[in-house]
């Protein structure tokens, strides 16, 4: 089986992701890493949290390879869900979550973090995200992503505010998914471990510090007002206030 994180960017789906392969660690399952390097998958997986990109049917294909030879492990996604992905699922060959923020926050983090990254001369993935309307392009791609996984059966729906806001609960709808016994001590030890406050001084421990609704503290009313209009239609259905 492959366990399938998927995310919008900026939204903590690199924790999400950390957490579950911790979580899968438990059961004694196979390190993503390993999988990638034993099947040849470098070309399509990436080095950093295994993330496959397109959900194609061939990229899938290939991964799922070394899940039906009895291996179980957990990869990365940021893509809209395809027939490919849909069909594994119901096989049971996926099992998949997705986890998702207010596109306004979401979009401010990938904002700073490409600029941050521009400074020290080391562009990322979010460096051409130069100003607030190449900001608003790219956010809404991804919402358009989320809309078309709200629509999928058998997922893992998360976000990240509740994630901060009701860790324990969310925590155990995730374990429930996951078919993992919450009363195991090595389950309950990942509790903890990730936490959120708990180890913010490890990489990959963590969420970005920044609050719940900075955006509304960055950008000007003006700002704001496109980012509504934009959203009509979204973020009620996200649980995000409009304004």
């Amino acid at each position: 089986m492959i366990v399938l994180s998927v995310g919008m960017p900026r939204a903590g789906s690199g924790w999400h992701y950390n957490l579950i392969h911790d979580l899968m660690k438990t059961t004694g399952c196979a390190d993503a890493q390993d999988i990638r390097e034993k099947y040849n998958l470098q070309k399509i997986l990436t080095e950093v949290n295994c993330n496959i990109g397109v959900l194609s049917a061939r990229r899938l294909g290939l991964v799922t390879v070394p899940a039906l030879m009895g291996n179980t492990f957990v990869i990365k996604a940021h893509a809209g869900p395809t027939n490919a992905s849909r069909l594994l699922a119901f096989l049971g060959v996926l099992r998949i979550t997705y986890i998702y923020r207010d596109p306004r926050d979401a979009m401010l983090s990938a904002f700073d973090y490409g600029q941050r990254a521009l400074e020290k001369g080391r562009p990322n993935a979010f460096s051409h995200l130069s100003d607030f309307e190449k900001s608003v392009s790219f956010m809404m791609e991804y919402t358009r992503i989320w809309e078309r996984w709200m629509g999928e059966k058998n997922v893992l729906i998360a976000r990240y505010e509740d994630l901060l806001t009701n860790y324990d609960v969310e925590f155990a709808r995730l374990v429930k998914h996951l078919k993992l016994d919450e009363t195991r001590p090595e389950v309950r030890a990942v509790v903890e471990q990730y936490r959120p406050g708990a180890n913010d001084e490890q990489q990959g421990l963590h969420f970005y510090k920044g609050k719940i609704g900075r955006f509304r503290e960055y950008y000007t009313n003006e700002q704001k007002k496109v980012l509504s209009m934009k959203l009509a239609g979204y973020l009620e259905h996200m649980g995000y206030d409009t304004v």
